[in-house]
């Protein structure tokens, strides 16, 4: 088998640590994979993203690195989100162009598909209508990569695709409240709330309906777009179940043995109701794949926080 050496740009945090986990039971022979973090390089610049091309020299590449954050931080600063995002995009692509990689695969999100939509959403509605204006900046950055994609294929025969998970979660998350996403936001709210004998509070009123990927599922079919999908259009990697934020919270607070009170602030914002993702697209290539049980899954996360505590990113 011909040697691939496999960058992958955001490596060290969520959804890399996933993958690194998945390799454990599915590495091929002649594989090198290299995992860099934002210390190895800053991809917002050509001349530095051009720089870790030339020192690794990657046959393919996992571009993960992005600018991200959770609902409030996307509304206060949704120009730096798109500004950041495009830059980085950008100069990964023109690099694996120019260093003759042989296939890319970029990470979007189901939360930059139009807001006004039907659902089931799908790959084919990407580009139907405005996101949300909450996280718009990220938003079009993110849908951006399906653009670069396409052209890139059509003016230099580039294969570049992109994947579209759930809200992933998961071992090595960013456990900040105020900037972090759903399920890592509630886990450390949860723990400190044990901690400190306070109530354990819920932004919003629960209400709002999501998908979840464990980051460990998530690095399984990773792996498997990098080695067998010949599609430049996306593919959306989502689980059939849709929950509550509520239904989640109570998960957590069950997984954390969280005996205190339970309270649901409803001033704060709920954004985006529901953005039901259809998965028929991945189970036309993998109907046997299994997902995770999400209540194991969020065990797993809550323990793996409460034992990482003094380390995990918050």
């Amino acid at each position: 088998m011909e040697k691939r050496v496999i960058l992958v740009t955001g490596g060290t945090g969520l959804v890399g640590k996933g993958i690194e986990t998945a390799l454990e039971s599915c590495k091929e022979e002649g594989e090198e994979w290299i995992f860099l973090s934002s210390k190895d390089a800053d991809l917002s610049s050509e001349s530095s993203t051009m720089a870790l091309f030339e020192k690794y020299k990657p046959t393919h590449v996992i571009h993960l690195a992005a600018i991200v954050g959770g609902l409030f931080a996307n509304m206060k600063a949704n120009c730096d989100f798109f500004r950041l995002n495009m830059k980085m995009n950008t100069n990964i692509l023109e690099m694996a162009q120019k260093f003759n990689v042989k296939k890319v695969v970029s990470c979007m999100s189901t939360c930059i598909f139009p807001d006004k939509t039907t659902y089931p959403i799908d790959e084919t509605m990407l580009h139907n209508g405005p996101p949300h204006s909450s996280n718009y900046g990220y938003s079009y950055a993110k849908r951006m990569i399906d653009v670069l994609n396409r052209s890139y294929k059509e003016q230099y025969n580039c294969d570049f695709t992109s994947i579209i998970p759930c809200n992933v979660f998961g071992p090595h998350d960013n456990f900040n409240i105020q900037n972090g996403h759903v399920v890592p936001g509630l886990i450390n709210k949860v723990v400190e709330a044990q901690k400190n004998g306070t109530p354990f509070e819920i932004w919003g009123t629960g209400s709002p309906l999501r998908q979840f990927i464990y980051s460990i599922d998530l690095g399984k079919l990773i792996i498997w777009v990098l080695r067998e999908y010949k599609e430049v259009d996306p593919i959306i990697l989502a689980s059939d179940q849709e929950v509550s934020i509520k239904d989640v919270a109570f998960m957590i607070k069950d997984a954390a043995e969280f005996q205190g009170e339970v309270k649901f602030l409803t001033d704060k914002a709920d954004g985006q109701f529901k953005k039901t993702a259809s998965n028929d697209k991945l189970k036309c290539y993998l109907p046997q794949f299994q997902f995770t049980p999400l209540e194991t899954a969020i065990k797993e996360s809550v323990t793996w926080y409460k034992e990482n505590y003094a380390t995990a990113r918050r």
